[in-house]
């Protein structure tokens, strides 16, 4: 087993240090697993190039070298470089898949038919609807080719469901002999956060994102943060 950080992710705007608009550009932490013949890529949040420099850098490997790519969380700012992994099969919880999936599709079909309306009137569709529409459609894209991961996807690397900032938010829990490793995504995005006990405030239920952020806790002995690095665990054995 071969667990690394491939690239620390930060948040676009903090609330922690009192930030109520983006001060730099939002990117989830990206981490490697090696299991066996499984190479799974966590969170791919980084723009294409950098991130395959990274890959390159951190663990010489190659994009078509990676078997899996896992999204904790179907936000874009998981899964910016998802695309340099055609190879890999793409995995997200089935829950995520779901709870995204249906308005995301409904968005799409709204959109494409007011464009219809707009093309058969002989008018102009805005240019920021345009915008609109071609992401829509890229993101319903990426999702349909996106599997509902399996509850485990190599030995020793199994789901672990963190429910709350998003609804089907999840993470990868890894058993070692000597520790547990948690990718936690979202659910606890930083340093900060853990050490103040706080969750983000754009969860989609609070209550439920704070009883995630306690089992992750509860449970790892490494915690790989959603926006920032490894960090051992000191509140589990009260150190």
């Amino acid at each position: 087993m071969d667990l690394r950080v491939i690239s620390i992710g930060a948040l676009g705007a903090n609330h922690l240090w009192n930030e109520r608009e983006p001060k730099r550009t939002g990117h989830a932490t990206t981490t490697l697993i090696r299991a066996g013949k499984a190479v799974i890529l966590v969170d791919p949040g980084l723009p294409a190039p950098a991130l395959q420099a990274r890959l390159g850098e951190r663990a010489n490997l190659r994009p078509q070298d990676v078997t899996h790519v896992f999204l904790t969380s179907f936000a874009p700012e998981c899964r910016r470089a998802i695309g340099l992994f055609d190879r890999a099969e793409w995995l997200v919880s089935e829950t995520e898949r779901e709870t995204v999936g249906v308005p995301l599709a409904h968005s799409l079909h709204r959109l494409a038919q007011s464009r219809e309306a707009v093309d058969s009137a002989g008018e102009d569709f805005g240019e920021d609807q345009e915008t609109v529409l071609g992401v829509l459609r890229e993101d319903v894209a990426v999702l349909s080719r996106c599997k509902a991961a399996p509850d485990s996807l190599a030995n020793g690397v199994d789901l672990f469901p963190l429910p709350g900032v998003t609804q089907g938010l999840c993470g990868l829990l890894i058993g070692e002999p000597t520790r547990t490793t948690l990718v936690c995504g979202d659910a606890i995005p930083t340093q900060d956060h853990l050490e103040q006990g706080k969750v983000l405030p754009t969860c989609w239920n609070r209550e439920t994102a704070q009883e995630s952020f306690a089992e992750a806790v509860e449970i790892a002995d490494l915690l790989v943060l959603g926006r920032d690095n490894a960090v051992m665990n000191m509140t589990r054995r009260g150190v």
